[in-house]
């Protein structure tokens, strides 16, 4: 009789030995075999899968990952176990899962007016969200390399940031403007004046020195969120920090398209900037705009006119 639990361990190294973070599924699929361990089962079945995936509070799109995590840990058990079943895909809908929302410049320069308009005016916390939510939009960094920056990692004379231990974990240069320099070097400057001696290694600081949380910086978000106009008093949906990120892919996708470049060449670059693990993962951002779907297909009816 083959132990769930030890597979699973083996499983989750096999998946982190790939690259892989694997942080939540791992988390999660520790419950399902104690779910499984509780009905004294040896082997995966759909119904049990299912009974698991949806007995949590949440949406049709948390309880759809949740199951393929699942799929994923049963084909790999099927290798050794062939009473085990692998959930088909398409039992549970993805389609709860949040629309991108792209930015535009004025949102973002509201957002960024309010950040500096953070009492007290006297600290640096103001300053802090100020240049947080301007870089985010800049880079397309994930919030968690945003947050996880340090100082070591921002060489502000040559224009570049080193992200460690990303999602994949990869380490990646990105290079940054001249104008988000600016403002790096500005919030160093203030930071260190504020905040003397410094009490973190990490670039982005909270009021006190230490490292920024993420909880905090969401509460931040949606307050000046609302107070600008993004989102209404009390929606529980709408524009969030991650699609800073969208925002700058598809804007850069954009440009490549009106000035005429190779987009097909380009992608893989983009790619690695976002720090994707494929290019497929940057082919979704075609499908995210409309305006981007457009324009490859008028991209696309220009090459083949040309080849008849």
């Amino acid at each position: 009789m083959i132990s769930l639990r030890k597979i699973l361990h083996e499983y989750v190294d096999l998946r982190r030995g790939l690259g892989h973070k694997f942080i939540q599924p791992a988390r999660d699929l520790e419950g399902f075999v104690t779910f499984m361990e509780q009905y004294s089962s040896t082997f995966v079945t759909t119904k049990l899968a299912l009974e698991w995936a949806t007995q949590s509070p949440g949406k049709n799109a948390s309880w759809a990952i949740k199951l393929a995590y699942v799929r994923g840990f049963a084909r790999h058990l099927q290798t050794m176990d062939i009473h085990t079943e692998v959930p088909p895909v398409g039992l549970l809908s993805y389609s709860g899962s949040a629309k991108p929302y792209i930015y535009s410049d004025i949102e973002i320069q509201a957002l960024l007016e309010a950040a500096l308009a953070l009492k007290p005016v006297n600290k640096l916390r103001r300053w802090t969200y100020h240049c947080l939510f301007g870089l985010l939009p800049t880079t397309g960094l994930r919030i968690s390399e945003a947050l996880t920056l340090k100082r070591q990692d921002v060489d502000l004379e040559n224009c570049i940031l080193t992200v460690r231990d990303t999602k994949f974990g990869k380490s990646r240069y990105v290079p940054i403007h001249a104008s988000t320099q600016r403002i790096l070097v500005e919030y160093d400057r203030r930071r260190d004046e504020l905040i003397n001696p410094p009490c973190s290694e990490y670039f982005l600081v909270a009021e006190r020195g230490g490292r920024l949380l993420p909880q905090y910086v969401s509460r931040v978000f949606l307050r000046l969120s609302r107070q600008i106009g993004l989102r209404t008093p009390n929606a529980s949906s709408g524009p969030r920090i991650h699609d800073f990120r969208h925002s700058f892919a598809v804007n850069t996708l954009l440009r490549w398209y009106r000035t005429g470049e190779k987009v097909d060449t380009l992608l893989p670059k983009l790619s690695t900037y976002l720090g994707h693990s494929c290019v497929r993962d940057t082919y979704w951002y075609l499908s995210a705009c409309p305006e981007l779907l457009e324009l490859a297909a008028r991209r696309l009816e220009t090459r083949l006119e040309a080849e008849l």
